[in-house]
Parts: structure tokens; C-alpha cells; sequence
């Protein structure tokens, strides 16, 4: 039997625009002919998966019929939340639909993840499906590469052939989570798979109130073509609960898929720019090389609302004084310890750490070592122009 994929495409993506009221949701930002949402549809396109569900809400419709198009996916079904309820509802409702058999497996995706390697991501599907049965729930586990706060582990402990998850950790700061590796802990990449009875029965043990609200919206639910339209009257009852509160953190028969394998929620512009920085040949153009008397930066790729730069600042270089009206800037640090101002404070910045420079803040960079600096920078802003630009002090003599 195929595995039926549902694809989670309710998420906003506010924490990367947090000065912009009107954004793109992350599963949509165009990063140069290709989107997060079109990787997922393309990853459930192979012969392992049955026809996607994708579940998502009345705003993002028209965006996902677009892509669906864009990627020649023809045969698919579409749910609409009438109210954000978090992912709990979500992944019962899809899960409701009448013509999934009760055994049938379901693998739940998040659209707004990266995930690199899928023929190890496929094989890992096809190994552990033999696994499953009506109670037990398949989490996939990402190898750490480094101690990250931005994700949440998981603890497991082998037995009898299986990955017995036993403890849940919500992104721990970094000492913690340097802790939580030594002890052979997991990325939770929020991927999920189980078969439809497991979870209908984890609903009805754990989740009565989600499960009966939840039955009656999808049963009340009007269709049109290929498109279901959820009640809204009863789907506004559910209580708002993730899928992970609301059962992972409860049921003991769950059990662990451990990948080791690239992959990112590109949650933060810190990983978007480590995106464009291991993939800076995708993006790079000698006519887009910019020379300065400090050193030089390069365009790589400008999208909509926002900008990915490359700056790289010759020894003892330093950058004018400056300010911004209409954007802000994250820096992310590749190579050297730049010396960095911000209003009243002086920074030392080390490799793959950060700084986020809000919009009319005084700044400047100062490479003060033998050695090119590399950082790469996104302007984020709806005026993203070089002439937005006060210099204060400029060693270069280009000071307003």
C-alpha cells in the first residue's frame, strides 16, 4: 500500500519579517526559481507516495494552486481550517477524509522544510512501514551538526530492532543541547509517520474533544471538486494544541527514524544565509561584483522584500558609519572576527555567529585583522537601495 503524504501549509513565517506587515509565508519566498513548498510537492511526486493532501487555509489557496500547477501535480485534495488551531486539528482532519483506508500509512510534512538526500529519506520510509500497526507513531530524527537552540531533540533507546523515543527536549540553549548530543540526541524535524487508525485511536485515547469536534467539521465539511471546506462552527471548538503536546508528549509507543542527512526548517535568516553561502555558485554573477574601498560586496540575489549580499572586507578595512531609513540587516559571519559598532556598543564577532541590525541604527564593520572578512547579509525592507544610505564617518572621505 502507498504511503499518503499530507503536506502542513498553514504557517505565517513571521519571525523573518518582524518589521513588515506584508510578507511572503516562508513556504512561498521565491529563492531563485524555486520554493519550499515546490521542493516538498516534488519530493512526494515519486512512485513510494499516493495522491498528496495538503492542508492549509483560505489565504495561502491561491499561492498553492499556482504551485501545484508549476510542479504538474494534477491529482491532489486540499483542506481549509476556517481558524487557526495549531497542527493537532490540522493532522486529524486530513487524516478524516473517507477514501484513506484505515491501514494506510501517513507521512505528515511540514512545506517550509529543506530536506536534502531524499532517496535516504525514501529508503528509511520503505524500511520502517513494515513497523507500523494501530497505536504507534514513526517520528523522523535529524543527526545534530551542531548544538543548535532552534530546534527541538529527542532522546531514544534501542529495543528489539526499533528506536523507542523516550524523552521530548524543546529547544535547549546551547549548553544544553551540546549535552543533549553526547547523549546521542536527535533534531524532533517534525515529520511524522503512522497509519490512520494509530492515529484516530490516539485522538479518541488522548484528544476526545479534538477528536469530536474535528470528526463533525470534516463531516459537515462541503466539497468542491477537489477541495474540502472544514465547518466552521465546529472547528473553531477544537482547543489550539500542537500535535506534539497534544499526543506525542502522552503515547509511549512512539518511536524514532534516525536520518543523517542535510536538512533545515530554514527557520531563521542565519540558515538562509548559510543556504546561500554553501550554494553561493547557484547565485554568484561577476557583473554583480560591487568594488569599494574597503573591499567589495556581491548581489546574489534579490528577492521579494528582501536581499542576500556577500561582503568581503580587505585587512583593516572599515566601513563608513552609517545608517539606514527604510531597512533593516542580519549579518552572519563566514570568515575572520570583524570588529562591529551598533549605536553605543562595540562587537568581536567569531564564524557562524550574528547580528541583527534594526532599521536606523548606527552601525559600521572594521576588519582590524591580516585577513579578508567574509560576511553575508540580507537587507530586509520594502526600499532596498544603495542612495538609503547616511555615512557619519568615513575614512574614505565619503562621509554626507
Amino acid at each position: 500500500m502507498k504511503i499518503r503524504p499530507v503536506i502542513l501549509c498553514g504557517g505565517a513565517g513571521t519571525r523573518l519579517w518582524p518589521n513588515l506587515k506584508k510578507h511572503q509565508a516562508k513556504q512561498f519566498i521565491d529563492f531563485g526559481g524555486w520554493t519550499l513548498f515546490g521542493k516538498t510537492l516534488e519530493r512526494v511526486k515519486r512512485p513510494l507516495f499516493d495522491i498528496p493532501i495538503i492542508s492549509t487555509n483560505y489565504k495561502y489557496l491561491k499561492e498553492i494552486k499556482r504551485n501545484l500547477k508549476k510542479h504538474k501535480v494534477k491529482k491532489y485534495k486540499i483542506i481549509l481550517e476556517p481558524a487557526k488551531k495549531n497542527t493537532a486539528p490540522a493532522i486529524l482532519s486530513s487524516a478524516l477524509l473517507q477514501d484513506i483506508p484505515d491501514k494506510q500509512p501517513l507521512i505528515f510534512l511540514s512545506a517550509d522544510h529543506l530536506l536534502e538526500k531524499v532517496n535516504k529519506f525514501n529508503y528509511a520510509i520503505n524500511r520502517n512501514k513494515k513497523f507500523l500497526n494501530n497505536e504507534n507513531i514513526f517520528i523522523f530524527g535529524i543527526k545534530p551538526n551542531t548544538p543548535s537552540n532552534q530546534f527541538g531533540y529527542f532522546i531514544s533507546k534501542r529495543k528489539k530492532n526499533l528506536n523507542n523515543v523516550s524523552k521530548f527536549i524543546e529547544k535547549p540553549n546551547q549548553t544544553k543541547a551540546k549535552n543533549l548530543i553526547k547523549k546521542g540526541g536527535y533534531w524532533n524535524s517534525g515529520i511524522f509517520l503512522l497509519r490512520k487508525d494509530s492515529l484516530i485511536n490516539n485522538f479518541k485515547k488522548y484528544q476526545k474533544k479534538i477528536y469530536y469536534n474535528t470528526v463533525l467539521a470534516v463531516t459537515k465539511s462541503k466539497q468542491r471538486n477537489n477541495i474540502y471546506y472544514l465547518n466552521k462552527k465546529a472547528f473553531i471548538k477544537n482547543p489550539s494544541k500542537s500535535f506534539d503536546y497534544a499526543i506525542l508528549e502522552k503515547t509511549k509507543a512512539i518511536f524514532a527514524i534516525k536520518l543523517d542527512t542535510p536538512w533545515s526548517d530554514l527557520g531563521s535568516w542565519k540558515e538562509i544565509l548559510l543556504m546561500f553561502s554553501k550554494n553561493k555558485k547557484k547565485y554568484y554573477k561577476k557583473k554583480n561584483i560591487n568594488y569599494r574601498p574597503w573591499g567589495n560586496y556581491i548581489n546574489l540575489y534579490n528577492g521579494n522584500n528582501f536581499l542576500v549580499k556577500e561582503l568581503n572586507i580587505n585587512p583593516n578595512g572599515i566601513l563608513s558609519l552609517q545608517k539606514h531609513f527604510h531597512r533593516s540587516e542580519h549579518w552572519l559571519i563566514i570568515k575572520g572576527k570583524p570588529k562591529i559598532t551598533l549605536n553605543n556598543k562595540v562587537f568581536i564577532k567569531k564564524p557562524r555567529e550574528t547580528i541583527f541590525i534594526p532599521k536606523e541604527s548606527i552601525h559600521r564593520i572594521h576588519n582590524p585583522n591580516k585577513k579578508i572578512v567574509k560576511i553575508m547579509e540580507v537587507q530586509l525592507g520594502t526600499i532596498l537601495k544603495e542612495t538609503d544610505i547616511v555615512r557619519y564617518k568615513d575614512i574614505y572621505g565619503r562621509a554626507n
